[in-house]
Parts: C-alpha cells; sequence; structure tokens
C-alpha cells in the first residue's frame, strides 16, 4: 500500500496524570506517531485543562501541522479512552459548574456510607452492578447537592471526563456503556440510566450523554481538530470508553486471561460473557467495550508505592529497583500492607499504609524496597482471589501500566500472583484500543492487532504460598478483612 493510501486512526488516553495522543494504521496496529501533555495534579480539576491537553499533545503527534511520516495519509476516526467515574457537572452553556471531582477523591465517603445504608449492598449489587464507595460518580453528585446547593441547581448536563472530551472534538453529548456502567446510575443489563437513583440522591435528573453501541459513530469530528482534505469525508469519532475496557480492547483480551495493570491506580480485571453481581463490592461487573462484561478491581494504591518509598530511601527508581532485587525474596518477614492513600478495595478510605514484622536483621533499605514492591503484588493478588472465588478463569495474567516496568516486580509476579505472567510489549494499551475501536466505528469491521510479549514467567512455588499467606494474615488481623 502507498502512503497515499494508508489510512491512520487516532486514539486518545486521557488519564490521570496526562493526555496520549496516538497515530495508529488501521490495518496493522503500526504507530505512525504519538504526543503527549501533563495535567495538573490533584484529585480535582477542572475539565478544561484536559482540553488543553489535548490540544497539545494532538499538535505534538503532528495531526495540526501534519509531520513527513504523517504527509499523504488520510485520518479516517478518532476515540477517546479515559479515567472512569470522574463528575463533570455543566451549566446551560455546557461549561464547568465544579471541578471535576476524579476516581481517586475521597471526600464523597460519607455519601457513598449513606447510599449502601440505604438500599443496602445486594441491591446496589443488583441494579448497578456496583456498590457505591467514594470514587463512583453518584456519590460525588450527592456530594455536590450537600455541599454546594446553588451550584447543583445550576448543573444541566453531567458525564465524565471521555464524555466531555467527546463534545470537545465533535459536540455530539455521548458515552458508552463501558464508562456509564461505572457511575452507579446506570444498568450494564439492559444498558439503561436508573434516573430514579439520580432523583434520590442529586435531587434532579440532569441532561445525560446519549449511550452508544460499541462499534457506533457518535459524531463527525469538529472542523479545525484536522487540517482540511479536499473531497476526503471527515473523520468520525467513535463512541470512546473507560480506560480499562480501553486496555482490554487494545490488548485484544481473551477469556480466562486477566490484566494486572500497575499505574497510579491498580486494576485486575477479565471478560466476561455474564455480569458479575458482588455485594461485597470489591468486585464491579462493569460493561467492556465490546458488548460483553469487564468485572473489576481496582486499588488507590500502586506504583506509587514504589515511587513514594524511593523517595523516603532517598534514592532513584533505577537503584530503587536494584535494591529491591538483590534483597531476600520474602523481604526476610517485613510486610508492607500498602494502603498509602486510603483504598478501594478493600474499602478502606481513612487507612494508611502499615509495616510490619520489624526485626534487627530486616531492617535494612534493601527489604525495605523489597517490601514495598511485594505490598503492591500481594494487594493485587488479593484481587485475583476475590475472581476466582466468583468462579472466573484466571489462567494467566497480563502485566502493563507503567509499574511493569519495574524489574523487581517483573521477577516477582509469577511467584506471588500464583499464574504464568506474560508482560506485554510496553504500548499505550488505553490509546491503542481507542484507535482500535475508531477503526471499527470508521469501515464496520473491528481489526485484529497482534500482540507482542516482552516477558514470560512461571511460578515456581518457592516462597510465593508463604509469603501469601503472611500477608493474608496480617491484612486480616490488622482489619479484619
Amino acid at each position: 500500500m502507498s502512503r497515499a493510501e494508508q489510512k491512520l486512526v487516532v486514539g486518545i488516553d486521557s488519564s490521570t496524570q496526562s493526555t496520549k495522543v496516538l497515530c495508529v494504521e488501521h490495518e496493522s496496529g503500526q504507530i505512525r506517531s504519538q504526543g503527549y501533555a501533563a495535567h495538573p495534579d490533584g484529585t480535582a480539576v477542572d475539565p478544561r485543562a484536559w482540553t488543553q491537553a489535548l490540544h497539545q499533545a494532538w499538535r505534538e503527534a503532528g495531526l495540526t501541522d501534519p509531520r513527513q511520516e504523517l504527509q499523504g495519509v488520510e485520518v479516517i476516526g478518532a476515540g477517546v479512552g479515559a479515567q472512569q467515574h470522574g463528575m463533570v457537572a455543566l451549566d446551560d452553556a455546557d461549561q464547568p459548574v465544579f471541578d471535576a471531582l476524579l476516581w481517586n477523591d475521597t471526600r464523597s465517603a460519607p455519601q457513598a456510607e449513606a447510599m449502601v445504608a440505604d438500599l443496602g449492598a445486594h441491591t446496589w449489587a443488583q441494579r448497578t452492578g456496583i456498590v457505591p464507595v467514594p470514587s463512583f460518580t453518584l456519590t460525588k453528585l450527592a456530594w455536590l447537592a450537600e455541599h454546594h446547593p446553588e451550584l447543583a441547581q445550576r448543573t444541566r448536563r453531567v458525564g465524565l471526563p471521555h464524555d466531555w472530551l467527546n463534545l470537545q472534538l465533535s459536540g455530539a453529548f455521548s458515552t458508552d456503556r463501558s464508562d456509564a456502567s461505572g457511575t452507579a446510575y446506570f444498568d450494564p443489563q439492559s444498558d439503561a440510566y436508573l434516573p430514579d437513583l439520580l432523583e434520590r440522591y442529586f435531587g434532579a435528573v440532569p441532561q445525560l450523554p446519549e449511550v452508544l453501541r460499541p462499534d457506533a459513530v457518535a459524531a463527525q469530528l469538529r472542523s479545525g481538530w484536522l487540517p482540511a482534505a479536499s473531497g476526503a469525508p471527515a473523520p468520525v469519532l467513535s463512541a470512546g470508553m473507560g480506560d480499562n475496557a480501553a486496555a482490554a480492547l487494545g490488548l485484544g483480551l481473551a477469556p480466562g486471561e486477566v490484566v494486572v495493570s500497575v499505574g497510579t491506580s491498580g486494576t485486575v480485571f477479565t471478560t466476561s460473557e455474564a455480569q458479575l453481581h458482588d455485594a461485597s463490592g470489591q468486585i464491579a461487573g462493569f460493561a467492556d467495550a465490546s458488548g460483553a462484561y469487564l468485572p473489576l478491581l481496582a486499588t488507590l494504591n500502586a506504583a506509587r508505592v514504589l515511587s513514594a518509598t524511593a523517595v523516603m530511601l532517598q534514592i532513584g527508581l533505577e537503584e530503587f529497583d536494584e535494591l529491591a532485587l538483590t534483597a531476600a525474596p520474602d523481604a526476610q518477614g517485613l510486610i508492607l500492607l500498602p494502603y498509602l492513600d486510603g483504598e478501594r478495595t478493600p474499602n478502606l478510605p481513612q487507612a494508611t499504609g502499615t509495616l510490619l514484622g520489624l526485626s534487627r536483621a530486616a531492617m535494612s533499605a534493601g527489604n525495605l524496597a523489597r517490601a514495598a514492591v511485594l505490598g503492591v503484588l500481594n494487594s493485587l493478588a488479593d484481587g485475583l482471589d476475590r475472581l476466582r472465588a466468583h468462579d472466573v478463569e484466571v489462567s494467566r495474567v497480563l502485566l502493563i501500566g507503567g509499574g511493569a516496568k519495574s524489574r523487581a516486580l517483573r521477577a516477582a509476579a509469577a511467584e506471588v500472583l500464583g499464574v504464568p505472567v506474560e508482560v506485554p510489549v510496553s504500548r499505550e494499551y488505553v490509546a491503542l484500543g481507542a484507535a482500535r475501536q475508531a477503526a471499527w466505528a470508521a469501515t464496520g469491521e473491528l481489526p485484529q492487532w497482534a500482540r507482542q510479549i516482552e516477558v514470560s514467567t512461571e511460578p515456581e512455588g518457592r516462597w510465593g504460598p508463604e509469603l501469601r499467606s503472611r500477608y493474608i494474615t496480617a491484612r486480616q488481623a490488622h482489619y479484619g478483612l
């Protein structure tokens, strides 16, 4: 195929920390260019900052003023994958009435607790697939109504980060079932909103984004995002999706495979034909971006546990990794319950980290680094155990995310998790999944892009089972969970 005949799709990942933009060949999945822009820090962010970051990353990818590698190609579609749950409340002019409260903002913990006490965890799990915790959108709306009633009254539209970006890119106020299923006012089985829950806890039913099929076209991109192409149809915008659903689509996730993502948050998820209803609230019965379901557990503490420990030891991440690799496999008995920022799974919003097993022999920088790595892995292993308890097959783990670049974490993962672990070649899988969906919307066919594996490891059972037992005993003794 000549360069002039090549067609590209654009995948956007708007995460907690940054925006990434990929330009991808729609048939092969080969990345032709990419851009990046940072987001403001914090758990409450003005959504307009995401728009600015998207413009910056879009330009850096060469889409505004095409670079040499994009000369003569045609962009046929774009798609957005974004952090879930964040509350975007808009007024009549589609301007934010308040900063978007992100998934990791825990100020709505009292509202979440009140919701569970009101209807009961079983009812929530059956109706929405999730049990309210501070992460979910409805709890944040309830907080807004209670603490800023005048702003709640000004709210005419409510959406999520990906819905906001769809609006900026195309003018269409739209979403998909994967992202809607993380709001706590949506039923993934009927693919319908539950307005009675909004009325009950927010006091009103604002306009909500249209829920589109995974292969649907939301709209065409607005003029100005791309240079005008003579005779070429305007690129389409796909439905978009939540970040974890996008990663599953980018990886081509198959039954029995479980993704363990070690990023700002830790996530454990898989694909399923049936929705899970977990009244404990630990497993979220989300929808996926293919028409099926995405049972998922999330932790607030993942890669930041490693970076925070490195800061405490006053070393860089490379030296931290070396220390963790050379320490005793079980950190000589040091156990870190890594709940540094509170925790979502288990639901412990007020928790702090706990270091146990201190002895003179164990008190070394290497053992502390190793305990941080093992603490993160054990927390994620708890998620695998919860899936198994609901008869979900766990035959293989795909380890992704920034934390998966840690050699110490890679080396210990199979032993702690207890299953074979594959580390796919490092790619921006959320943006790649968004690009794959864009190709689906633009052509009517979901492309099959090959997955490449960088490292594979098998559990040996030498020290992992004993470590897991000690970690579980410590967690139960300290928190009763």
